[in-house]
């Protein structure tokens, strides 16, 4: 169930990213991106450290306020309104309600250490969206059921792994029934024998047809899940397609040359 209004229509994207630009002082980190996102799809960005890939995902949701261009989520513009037409930044407690629509998950995992597993995966339901407890309690109980953590409920964050504290991020992030998850390097923190089980996490939420961009290194992973796959560099889209192509027969000579270094920096010595 979607939190607010929307004025979409059936054939409009969920996401609409208009002419993005962000500067950071003299550095220009987006460099003017397009792009449109349907409802269902899983798009997964990949590239280069430095690319911009973090920096977009963080504008989507206005954690970072864009240096020029517009986000759109649900048809709605994302931290501004128009006025005489200049862009005005909007209240924060319209600002919150937009981001109820987007389920963020970080690669670090930002829990609240003074709060048990539930009451992270709680917080959220009832201080912003002003559900019944009892309501939020139900819910919430299903989604650490759903992430393997119905067990740990009681716990503090500061008891589990750091697969585990990642997979109650996904479900505090679930709690607030978004329209969208944004993933930013969701298993880059992690140790390597932790990462699977989050990644199926994911996986699960893909299968289930969730909207999804997904900030990744895990190549293989984008492959499976992805409905698209989009190669940043230099703060800007330099290829995108389906994962077969993208992966397989690459066009431009940039994505061509990272995608050769990533697999021989995995290839078996």
């Amino acid at each position: 169930m979607p939190a607010g209004p929307t004025s979409q229509t059936d054939d409009a994207p969920l996401v609409r990213i208009e002419e993005l630009h962000k500067h950071y002082g003299p550095l220009h980190v987006l460099k003017g991106i397009d792009l449109d996102i349907k409802q269902g799809e899983k798009v997964s960005i990949i590239g280069p450290s430095g690319s911009g890939k973090t920096t977009l995902l963080r504008c989507v949701n206005y954690v970072e306020r864009p240096t020029e261009g517009r986000v759109f989520v649900d048809g709605e513009l994302i931290g501004q309104r128009l006025e005489n037409g200049r862009s005005v930044e909007i209240p924060d407690r319209v600002l919150s309600r937009q981001r109820a629509r987007m389920g963020m998950v970080f690669q670090r995992f930002n829990l609240f250490p003074h709060l048990t597993v539930l009451q992270n995966v709680e917080i959220g339901p009832l201080k912003v969206l002003r559900q019944p407890a009892r309501e939020v309690r139900e819910i919430a109980l299903g989604l650490l059921a759903k992430v393997g953590l119905d067990d740990k409920r009681d716990v503090h964050p500061e008891m589990l792994s750091g697969g585990q504290q990642q997979r109650v991020a996904i479900a505090r992030a679930l709690a607030m029934r978004p329209r969208l998850m944004l993933f930013d390097e969701a298993t880059s923190a992690l140790d390597p024998e932790l990462v699977g089980d989050v990644l199926n996490v994911m996986a699960q939420l893909a299968a289930e047809g969730m909207t999804m961009i997904i900030v990744t290194h895990e190549m293989q992973f984008a492959e499976d899940v992805s409905d698209r796959v989009i190669f940043m560099d230099g703060g800007r889209i330099v290829e995108q397609g389906p994962p077969l192509h993208l992966f397989h027969t690459p066009s431009h000579p940039r994505t061509q040359a990272f995608l050769s270094a990533v697999l021989r920096k995995h290839r078996p010595q």
